[in-house]
């Protein structure tokens, strides 16, 4: 079957922070206000004949007070400078709601730094429908038939479903389509990026729900992702109007949409009719949505504070 080369989605920037530049040298001179004394005083010289008087009045119990006063301020500026320069050398912290906004941030962006064979990868699996798990754990695998490149979110879904998608912010929808290891199915798989989780959960509840009745019936799928052919491939001839299953999920800053029809000319007819098949098209279609927002939200690691070992 023929793939389509990957490709990089998005072309991100990236950098590294601004440290301020260093402000202007000091100037060698006193504050402002600074008084260098009477004229005619030098540190350091002779004593005029008042001062020696000063001198010889001053008591030695005085003296000895003054001098520590001195010694304590001078201590205490010290320790306030000690402290100081702890603090510029010690590592930067981030607050919890610092830490969890950089997480947030890079889940979001992953829809752009990823290469198109991590987000959509050539092969998947997924569970099978419940009646065939009785004999344990089983997994059915799907294969990937191409990626299409990424389009805004209205040039990609139904209108009802664009109309809700841009009302949410979607920055974008990526599609990729797979075909099912028993050459039956395939599925379009969508994912539409938002700025935020919050957004994302918003559009996802607007989409609404999967309605088994409507699957298969003509004008009645639930709004979402339209279908992506690739030439000389099963999913040439999967157009929207094939579409038998179409559903979604929320993850994170994500809705991962799906859209399930026949591998062979066979026409549209309702599926809900047949349980098995319905449920075989929506543990595909689901499944392999799943499989891409774990990949899509795994946690990233813990953000390092800039110029330190860690936060």
């Amino acid at each position: 079957m023929a793939i389509e080369p990957e490709a990089v989605i998005g072309d991100p920037e990236r950098g590294r922070p601004a440290w301020p530049a260093p402000g202007p040298a000091g100037s060698a001179r006193g504050p402002a206000g600074f008084d260098p004394g009477p004229a005619g005083f030098s540190p350091g010289g002779a004593l005029g004949a008042g001062s020696a008087r000063a001198t010889r009045q001053t008591s030695p119990g005085r003296g000895k007070a003054l001098a520590v006063v001195a010694l304590l301020i001078g201590g205490a500026g010290v320790i306030l400078a000690g402290i100081q320069v702890h603090a510029g050398l010690s590592p930067r912290k981030f607050t919890s709601a610092q830490r969890q906004q950089i997480l947030a941030w890079e889940v979001a962006g992953r829809w752009r730094e990823l290469p198109a064979g991590v987000i959509f990868p050539a092969a998947a699996t997924y569970p099978p429908p419940s009646q065939l798990q009785d004999g344990g754990p089983l997994a059915l695998a799907a294969q990937r038939l191409g990626i299409a490149r990424g389009v805004p979110c209205q040039q990609a879904a139904d209108p009802a479903a664009a109309a809700i998608l841009d009302a949410s912010g979607c920055q974008g929808l990526l599609r990729a389509s797979y075909i099912d290891e028993t050459g039956s199915f395939v599925v379009t798989l969508g994912v539409a990026a938002f700025p935020s989780a919050a957004q994302g959960k918003t559009a996802s509840r607007a989409l609404g729900p999967l309605r088994p009745a409507d699957a298969g019936h003509p004008d009645a799928l639930v709004p979402g992702v339209r279908t992506a052919t690739f030439a000389s491939t099963p999913a040439a001839a999967f157009t929207d109007k094939k579409r038998q299953v179409s559903g979604s999920i929320s993850a994170g800053p994500y809705i991962i949409m799906y859209t399930i029809g026949y591998a062979d000319n066979r026409p549209k007819v309702p599926v809900d009719v047949d349980g098995y098949t319905y449920a075989e098209m929506t543990s595909m279609g689901q499944g392999l949505a799943r499989a891409i927002a774990h990949e899509l939200t795994l946690p990233p690691p813990v953000p390092r504070c800039p110029g330190a070992p860690g936060c």
